[in-house]
């Protein structure tokens, strides 16, 4: 096990599972399991990278999660359920635009 204790008060709660790049899904199978123990109302999960390895997506979408979101940063299967796709297109169409323009592609990143 990698996961070895949750941190705060997560009962009675809906929570978000946040990882860079989901995979075969070990870290993600594993929180759930540490979750459901804690009683939690809900869980989404959400990546950057859904890679999705070894029927990963299917597996997560059978679990008790309520929703499943990803980018397009790498192709993924369409209409999959609880997945929700959303696209890096308008955040690379405004870096090109800003170096094709000789503009701070940093700048997107400033909030």
């Amino acid at each position: 096990m990698i996961i070895s204790a949750i941190i705060g008060d997560v009962a009675g709660r809906d929570v978000i599972i946040l990882d860079d790049e989901i995979a075969r899904g070990t870290t993600v199978f594993e929180l759930l399991t540490l979750l459901r123990e804690q009683d939690v109302r809900s869980v989404a999960v959400a990546c950057t990278h859904g890679l999705f390895a070894n029927g990963a997506l299917d597996k997560l979408a059978a679990c008790d999660v309520a929703e499943i979101v990803c980018t397009n940063s790498v192709p993924v299967p369409a209409d999959q359920p609880k997945l929700h796709v959303l696209s890096v297109a308008p955040a690379l169409a405004e870096a090109i635009s800003r170096i094709h323009n000789g503009e701070s592609v940093s700048a997107l990143f400033d909030h």
